[in-house]
């Protein structure tokens, strides 16, 4: 059995405005742009080049193969750690990817966030973080992905950068600072890979030049 830990936290609510989104939360005016929004900004040139290279028709197989994927994962995960005993109807191939994670998902504990939505007023930026909880006994920000194979690491800094998002906007709301950032990757080969990272300094610089280019690229496209 999973244990968690309430927390009080906002009312945050999702839109989209333009093609992008953004959360709106109770009694605050402004909107606060999504952390998703601004680091799919940032990898939109490698994404195209990649298109680009495989072709629309199977890039859109791929994306759609691993858009499901994904969805289904984060069912199954947060139903586990919900400590639900009944489990959502999914794909077979994200059943598989769920029992390859399960006992590397077995090291989590002390849970504060799951799927919760999350803000920061210093930032302007918002999102939903996957778990914020203790990762074998360190408090961490804790992201699920789901992948054919293992990732080069140095193709994953994005994953950090929005992990250093969540980690601020819930110090902000919290004052509970975490440890470090968690990425656990399920993949196809029958591995799950667990990338951590400690430097958080290091993402936190990173995510103001991915704020800051992506304020200055909308400034400059509506005068």
């Amino acid at each position: 059995m999973f244990k968690h830990n309430h927390i009080d936290l906002p009312n945050i609510t999702r839109t989209t405005i333009e093609g992008k989104r953004f959360y709106k939360i109770d009694d605050v005016e402004k909107l606060f742009i999504s952390i998703t929004t601004i680091t799919s900004f940032i990898t939109a040139p490698k994404f195209a080049s990649w298109r680009t290279k495989v072709g629309e028709e199977e890039a859109n197989k791929i994306t759609a193969r691993a858009t499901s994927r994904g969805t289904d994962m984060h069912s199954l995960v947060e139903s586990y750690l919900k400590n639900e005993e009944e489990r959502p109807a999914v794909q077979p191939i994200s059943n598989l990817l769920f029992n390859i994670s399960k006992s590397t998902l077995d090291r989590i504990d002390n849970i504060y966030c799951l799927e919760s939505a999350l803000y920061s007023d210093v930032l302007g930026v918002a999102g939903t973080v996957d778990c914020i909880a203790e990762f074998d006994g360190e408090l961490a920000v804790i992201d699920f992905k789901t992948s054919s194979k293992p990732k080069k690491r140095e193709w994953i800094d994005h994953y950090f950068v929005q992990c250093a998002a969540y980690a601020c906007m819930f110090y902000e709301l919290t004052n509970i600072p975490v440890k470090k950032f968690v990425i656990l990757m399920a993949c196809e080969d029958g591995e799950c890979i667990v990338y951590e990272e400690y430097d958080k300094e290091k993402y936190i610089r990173m995510l103001s030049r991915y704020i800051r280019n992506f304020v200055e690229h909308n400034l400059s496209n509506y005068g």
